[in-house]
């Protein structure tokens, strides 16, 4: 009962004692991830960038730096109005002069247009999309051709609690969302062994074919 209760809360965090326990442990656990998400993303000044499931905003923080063009924009989404109102305050005056715009949505219906983001990431988001090809071909929809999605995760604790029976599933699996990604129109789909700050994690890239 616990392992899926806690599945549930790092899925989509509420408002409560487990969901801040949640947010503090995502802020700790994630920083890393996040911001490599972000690096390995070779984000160029002008872009327009999404990250999935921004939880706390660690990764919106290290993303808005790099947008410093008069064009770049940064749009993140996130399936807890929880985490959303969280990273509202955390982004409230990049949100109050348009640099940035948050969305409390689904990741497979998104309020975007179709073909209008440059570079997409995301850290330890995948492993909760009910369906894993929906969201994946929301996602290709909403890349711009070319445009390329940078996941990060470090598998080896991910499939440690996935063995505790946290992780809804089979979605977890690297293998299973690397093969929506295919299904759903993306190339060059890849994971890659990476090393920052002495932790070793993974990297999977996909590029959107159009």
């Amino acid at each position: 009962m616990w392992a899926e209760q806690l599945g549930k809360q790092l899925g989509r965090p509420t408002r409560s004692l487990a969901g801040w326990l949640v947010s503090k442990f995502l802020t700790a656990y994630n920083q890393v991830l996040e911001e490599s998400a972000v690096q390995l993303c070779a984000i160029q000044p002008g872009d327009t960038v999404l990250e999935l499931g921004h939880g706390p905003g660690l990764g919106l923080q290290s993303a808005a730096k790099l947008l410093t063009g008069p064009t770049g924009h940064l749009i993140g989404v996130d399936y807890s109005e929880y985490m959303h109102q969280m990273a509202k305050k955390q982004m409230m005056e990049l949100i109050a002069n348009e640099k940035v715009t948050l969305h409390h949505c689904d990741v497979a219906a998104m309020p975007l247009g179709d073909s209008t983001v440059d570079k997409v990431f995301h850290c330890n988001c995948y492993y909760f999309w009910p369906d894993l090809r929906k969201g994946a071909v929301e996602i290709h929809r909403v890349m711009k051709p070319g445009a390329l999605m940078v996941t990060t995760l470090k598998l080896s604790r991910v499939a440690t609690i996935a063995a505790k029976g946290v992780m809804p599933g089979e979605n977890w699996h690297p293998e299973a969302y690397m093969a929506a990604l295919r299904d759903s129109g993306f190339t060059d789909v890849r994971m890659e062994d990476k090393q920052d700050r002495n932790i070793t994690f993974q990297a999977i890239f996909a590029t959107a074919f159009k």
